[in-house]
């Protein structure tokens, strides 16, 4: 069984969202899939990305191949991540 990282379409019609998802390589665009990684709204103004980073890292090592699209959003979020766990959270 072959899997793929890959982009399954949600939301209204000119309004897409897109869950990150873990799914078989022959499985349907929208179809059954194994997991939910996160989520990705290009047209939102605030948090377009939302990925959980260990889990697709998880699932890259264990051979889960990504799409070039989920590639260059999962790349993004491993840059925007390290800043924000290096942030103090103090008042």
């Amino acid at each position: 069984m072959a899997l793929k990282i890959k982009l399954s379409r949600a939301g209204a019609a000119h309004n897409p969202s897109y869950r990150i998802v873990v799914s078989e390589a022959r499985a349907p665009r929208d179809g059954r899939f194994v997991e939910t990684l996160g989520t990705y709204s290009p047209k939102a103004k605030t948090e377009q990305l939302r990925l959980n980073v260990e889990r697709a890292t998880y699932w890259i090592e264990n051979g889960a191949v990504p799409t070039d699209t989920v590639r260059s959003l999962y790349k993004k979020a491993k840059k925007q991540a390290p800043a924000e766990t290096a942030a103090p959270a103090e008042a």
